[in-house]
């Protein structure tokens, strides 16, 4: 019974064509939608995580100042010293390893080819707090970084503008106006949520950069290692305490430096990107309640045009039950057509807008699932009320009307 009331919503429903697409056109729009803003927002949350993660996981970063710039108008606060990076590293419990940073800009130059950089200057202790794999060559030696030599690790966006592409290890370049000898190449990590790319870079022993290109002992950033053992939120405290020692902040007096955690950077964006893609979707999904409206609309149409057909299969013998579910039937056909050609749609959009923004491709079959679900069940809600008003018709009164 059931397969041939679903054979007759099926020859309904091609009688008419144009007028069963336009009915389901709310709900291929909020299918669509809805399985590609929650996609996206999912490829978003992934391409964020991943950008951070690129940072290192686990990891400590202390500026001086009290946020990223100076601000307020005042006095530059003191930068760092080598010096604090051994003492966090031997008084802090749960570090691993301490990073300092100094950085400049220059102009890389290679037989006639040039190329503005980043200059960074650090010790071997950042490929260990911020592992990066070397795709060739090899890190500075422990006697090449005391000794300040210049040589250095390129990233692959330096490489590709330099080289042309080709193998730089053992090359000389000139930095500015001192020459480097290139002992690695570091592999590729691509562009940074918020800090650009992040391959165009010359990593250089932080001595070499102080003398040849700052001409200070300042730091500017310490990167801290946290063991995983041990909680970043009690290494922080141990490390600011520390600090404020070593800086002889007053007691009561505002900290000169400020220490942000990757990992709550991570978790902020994470729930920042998915409030937003939450607010997105509810917004699409009215389009899946517009459809179901549509739907039950041309239902009721549809119960007008064909009471005489209601009206003759009551008179031969067909109980009401029969006819409420060829209609329901119908109803529920109809909105799974556009969960189907919804879900189709949303593959297409999600593969162009991820191509497009530069985002990793997702299929997540639980939105898939849930949307087309929800299709089916927005059939029978709102096809429920014309399959009845067609059960409920008086056969006689069916059979009169014109």
């Amino acid at each position: 019974m059931l397969g041939t009331t679903f054979l007759l919503a099926l020859r309904s429903i091609a009688r008419h064509k144009l007028r069963s697409f336009l009915t389901i056109l709310g709900i291929i729009i909020g299918v669509g939608a809805v399985v590609t803003m929650v996609t996206l927002g999912e490829a978003t949350t992934a391409q964020v995580q991943k950008s951070i993660s690129a940072l290192g996981t686990n990891i400590l970063q202390v500026r001086p100042g009290q946020g990223f710039g100076r601000g307020g108008g005042g006095p530059r606060p003191p930068a760092f010293d080598p010096s604090d990076a051994a003492a966090i590293a031997n008084q802090v419990a749960g570090v691993t390893a301490v990073a300092p940073q100094a950085q400049a800009s220059a102009t890389a130059i290679y037989e006639g080819a040039n190329w503005s950089t980043t200059v960074q200057g650090t010790t071997n202790a950042a490929f260990v707090v911020q592992p990066w794999p070397l795709a060739s060559g090899r890190y500075w030696t422990d006697a090449e970084e005391q000794a300040g030599k210049s040589v250095c690790v390129i990233g692959n966006t330096v490489r590709t503008n330099l080289f042309r592409g080709g193998d730089a290890v053992g090359r000389r370049m000139r930095i500015g106006a001192i020459s480097c000898d290139v002992i690695g190449v570091l592999t590729t990590r691509g562009q940074a949520g918020f800090g650009g790319d992040q391959d165009d870079v010359v990593i250089m022993p932080i001595k070499a950069v102080q003398r040849r290109f700052t001409g200070t002992r300042d730091v500017a950033l310490l990167l801290v290692g946290v063991d995983q053992a041990y909680s970043t939120a009690t290494v922080q405290a141990s490390l600011k305490d520390l600090l404020r020692e070593r800086r002889r902040i007053a007691d009561g007096a505002d900290d000169n430096f400020f220490v942000f955690d990757t990992k709550q950077i991570s978790d902020t964006l994470s729930s920042t990107t998915q409030l937003l893609t939450q607010i997105v979707t509810a917004v699409a999904a009215i389009s899946l309640l517009v459809g179901g409206i549509g739907i039950m609309n041309i239902m009721l149409v549809s119960v007008t045009e064909r009471t005489r057909e209601i009206g003759i299969r009551l008179a031969i013998g067909a109980v009401a039950r029969e006819v409420l579910l060829q209609f329901l039937v119908e109803a529920v056909v109809l909105s799974m057509l556009g969960g189907v050609i919804g879900l189709l749609v949303a593959q297409l959009a999600i593969g162009a807008l991820s191509w497009a923004g530069g985002l990793p491709f997702l299929f997540v079959p639980q939105i898939n699932v849930i949307a087309f679900a929800i299709s089916a069940i927005i059939g029978v809600v709102f096809g429920y009320f014309p399959a009845r008003r067609a059960a409920g018709l008086n056969p006689i009164d069916a059979l009169r009307h014109e």
